[in-house]
């Protein structure tokens, strides 16, 4: 998972007409923690529908604030810069809900890619 370290960074990945899902997370984050095990698997079996960025809430804060982030972990999806599904809450977030989240990302952007 590619780290954003800078807003321009995150505007330049989320431009892309691929799927682009954003994991904001902060490192004094148990819930963020809890998802470091199965992450790798689950980005490595979606490569080929989606790329994953990882933003740290604290260092760019100005994309956290904007997009209102406020639980971690949290995931947004974009395409062409724009924002198409998100899983945003305070709650402890599962694989399988996570999984369950990214296959739809992906559904809502073949779904637009047809309509374009």
């Amino acid at each position: 998972m590619e780290q954003i370290r800078t807003k321009a960074d995150f505007d330049h990945q989320i431009a892309s007409p691929g799927l682009t899902v954003a994991v904001f997370r902060a490192d004094w984050c148990g819930d963020c923690h809890f998802i470091d095990p199965f992450m790798p698997e689950v980005e490595e079996q979606r490569k080929d529908q989606l790329k994953l960025i990882q933003i740290d809430v604290e260092e760019v804060e100005e994309v956290s604030s904007e997009l209102n982030i406020l639980g971690i972990p949290s995931f947004v999806a974009f395409s062409n810069g724009k924002e198409l599904v998100r899983f945003v809450n305070k709650a402890r977030k599962s694989r399988a809900e996570i999984e369950t989240f990214l296959d739809r990302a992906a559904a809502v952007h073949s779904q637009l890619a047809k309509q374009n």
